[in-house]
């Protein structure tokens, strides 16, 4: 692991919307205002760890301007972001990603802006100790949690720090996370729920993959037509069900993880098992 410098801008708008300014800088803004100020987007880099590993690292913290602003003439579209990684050696990389933007009515029940990633994976890589990596974005990380897609409230300036892995390019990489393993529902701990990330740069398909604790019963089978897409994670709930972290749940209303600790198993098609992570008394890293 080794330490690196990151800096942004935002280089191009795939429209012009009215009353544009900053463009290929960090602080890009738009829009006539109708109230406190511009809308726009800011990109704040700073000094990361380096990590080949598949662990995350904050890669820059992402700044939404959500105020009124009047109608724009387009009022969907993407802008274009270049992270530049300065790496120890100097070595210099820019790595760039779009980011869909939607200005939404002020004038609905809900105003609230909608920030998209078309693309989690940059088309850009970097050789490290001999290995092709490229950088893929987890999501949006608010309050503890990573998120897909960014939610902005109105009239504000929301930020979220943008979660990130390097990745070896060309090949998916799906292993479990995090086990919560007591859950807060009495008796049957129906919220305790398995996490599973696909760290690779490419889609990963695990339909029939197997996720347990090894005990007779305690098996959940991924239905068919499961696949991550890089940077994408599930959660695999006791019993419950949550469409946003893609709706899958034993359906068992016992606790299955337990409260000491053990371990829980990825095992693909085969019978492989793909990942092992210790909870509790027997925490182990991915």
């Amino acid at each position: 692991m080794s330490t690196a410098t990151t800096s942004g801008r935002w280089p191009s708008l795939s429209t012009t919307p009215t009353n544009l300014s900053g463009v290929n800088t960090d602080h890009v803004t738009w829009g006539v205002p109708a109230g406190g100020g511009k809308s726009g987007y800011v990109f704040t880099g700073g000094q990361v760890d380096v990590k080949v590993d598949g662990s995350e690292f904050v890669l820059g913290t992402f700044t939404h301007e959500n105020f009124p602003v009047q109608a724009l003439p387009v009022p969907q579209f993407d802008v274009d972001l270049a992270v530049q990684v300065v790496f120890e050696d100097g070595t210099t990389v820019d790595f760039t990603f779009t980011f869909h933007h939607n200005e939404t009515p002020n004038n609905t029940a809900n105003p609230e802006d909608l920030v998209d990633l078309p693309s989690f994976v940059s088309p850009q890589s970097v050789t490290v100790d001999g290995e092709e990596y490229a950088v893929v974005i987890s999501g949006f990380k608010q309050g503890g949690r990573v998120v897909r897609q960014f939610v902005s409230a109105e009239n504000a300036a929301n930020s979220a720090d943008v979660v990130a892995i390097f990745a070896k390019v060309g090949k998916p990489d799906v292993v479990i996370t995090q086990v919560q393993f007591k859950g807060q529902v009495k008796r049957t701990q129906a919220d305790e729920f398995v996490e599973v990330v696909n760290r690779g740069t490419v889609a990963g398909d695990i339909s029939g993959w197997k996720l347990g604790a090894d005990d007779a019963g305690q098996d959940f089978t991924f239905p068919a037509g499961t696949v991550l897409q890089p940077g994408q994670r599930i959660r695999v709930y006791t019993n419950e069900v949550h469409p946003e972290w893609g709706g899958f749940s034993y359906g068992i209303n016992k606790p299955i993880w337990n409260d000491k600790g053990d371990a829980a198993k990825l095992h693909d098609t085969s019978g492989t098992v793909v990942s092992t992570h210790g909870y509790g008394s027997a925490k182990t890293q991915p």
